[in-house]
């Protein structure tokens, strides 16, 4: 054989290891059971958009579960499957729905005062939405200043607080006969949180929770509720969360994956876009001028200054991972980045984002990109909770994944992607694409792509 193609031969063989069987997959046998903290805008718009996805009403557009395809082996092969067709995936009609809400709403009110779907469609949907009546959930209003209701669970302290989500989750199961659950994150953002000696260790952890510790915040306890019980847990909120050691340690030894944080939906979707493409092509940047305004839940919550601080963490952190700026300091060195978020009632859920982005090409001329997002982020953000729900359940019938504790090939979905101690997280929103699918490929014992392709031309 000629060097040559030895050579190329190599690379295919480095470019997709077959040695993981789909068989270590354990079937979606049964029904899914989804347990959601916050029953809002985000997971309304969810929860009714699914029904009426499964009774023929609407199409699943934004679900790379449900309309994406998988490219697999060579180009030349015209294998491209729907991702739901190649990958063992639980399908919608075994969905089963509860949640935790300080308002006592059930889904289909909670639906009409968020005001993001039309009432035509709600109304087609409303016995099914009645029937989701949210428990009383654990909140803590020194957490979340902007928001208060009714709908509180009580307790001595925040273990017992926890022993009461606990149950509720064992409840749900028995009830709805699931036979596997996904709790994911819809709720507000928690004021800003750092690690202390409280989220270094189970141990400590639950002696915090005894003596009411206030570095631990309700989505804490709701997270670690969930893993005690092995259930998998998403973060939607830039909340600390499941973002601790106290938490990768329930997650490894209970095999309950957990990945967060923040979906990724409208303004830093936009940036996870953009500043590859400058990357890529060299271009630098100067500054990034990013400013919004919505009118729903979210947008009340975040004007408080507290609460912001989490969000603008997440947000000012993609810029800073994608450029690189100190592998690259003539081009992103000192690039100024400002966020603003403006709560503006009469938008609602129709957020919009203004963006100012000045950049500089071949020999220092500068140039200015201007981007006005009028978007609807809880349509943005539901499609986001459908493949994560179907993904993380994915994750913990494989025995390769469950029991590692951070799901990263989830990063695609969230503005601040968790990843290991020591670890970078990767931002680049095509990277991170690449690495869902190629863990999807893993997974099922297919090839890798790497879109070397010297193999075409042997």
């Amino acid at each position: 054989m000629p060097k040559q193609s030895q050579k190329h031969n190599g690379a295919k063989a480095a470019a997709g290891s077959q040695s993981h069987s789909k068989d270590a997959i354990a079937p979606a046998k049964g029904k899914l059971g989804v347990m959601i903290p916050g029953m809002g805008a985000v997971a309304t718009t969810f929860v009714a958009g699914v029904e009426a996805i499964r009774r023929g009403y609407s199409k699943p557009i934004g679900s790379l579960t449900q309309m994406g395809t998988i490219r697999l082996g060579k180009r030349t092969d015209g294998r491209s499957p729907l991702i739901k067709k190649f990958a063992p995936l639980a399908g919608l009609d075994q969905l089963v729905f509860t949640g935790w809400d300080i308002f006592n709403d059930d889904m289909y009110a909670a639906a009409l005062n968020a005001g993001v779907l039309e009432r035509e469609l709600l109304d087609k949907v409303k016995p099914f939405l009645q029937s989701v009546k949210p428990r009383p959930a654990v909140f803590d209003q020194n957490y979340v200043k902007k928001l208060d209701g009714p709908n509180v669970k009580k307790g001595k302290n925040k273990r017992e607080l926890a022993e009461q989500l606990r149950q509720d989750i064992r409840d749900f199961k028995k009830s709805s006969g699931a036979e596997r659950l996904i709790t994911i994150w819809c709720g507000s953002t928690e004021i800003f949180l750092q690690p202390t000696a409280v989220h270094q260790s189970l141990a400590a952890f639950e002696k915090g929770m005894l003596r009411n510790d206030e570095n631990i915040a309700p989505s804490m306890i709701y997270a670690y509720a969930a893993l005690s019980e092995g259930v998998p847990f998403a973060n939607g909120a830039p909340n600390l969360t499941v973002d601790l050691p106290v938490m990768g340690e329930l997650s490894r030894r209970n095999h309950a994956p957990i990945c967060g944080k923040d979906y990724k939906t409208g303004q830093t979707l936009m940036k996870t876009v953009l500043a590859p493409g400058f990357k890529a092509r060299m271009l630098g940047l100067s500054g990034w001028f990013s400013t919004n305004i919505l009118g729903n839940r979210d947008g009340e919550v975040l004007d408080d200054p507290a609460s912001f601080k989490t969000k603008e963490e997440s947000k000012l952190s993609v810029l800073e991972q994608i450029l690189q700026p100190e592998l690259y300091p003539d081009l992103y060195k000192d690039f100024y980045h400002k966020v603003r978020i403006n709560y503006y009632p009469p938008r609602g859920d129709n957020k919009e984002g203004w963006d100012n982005i000045d950049i500089f090409g071949w020999l220092g001329y500068p140039m200015q990109i201007k981007v006005d997002f009028l978007c609807r982020d809880s349509i943005l953000a539901a499609p986001i909770v459908l493949d994560l729900v179907l993904f993380l359940d994915l994750a913990q019938r494989s025995s390769e994944l469950q029991g590692i504790g951070i799901q990263e090939w989830l990063s695609f979905y969230f503005k601040s992607p968790m990843a290991a101690p020591g670890l970078y997280p990767e931002h680049d929103l095509f990277i991170q694409l690449m690495k869902l699918k190629n863990t999807l490929r893993h997974l099922m014992g297919e090839s890798l792509i790497t879109h070397l392709g010297l193999e075409y031309y042997d």
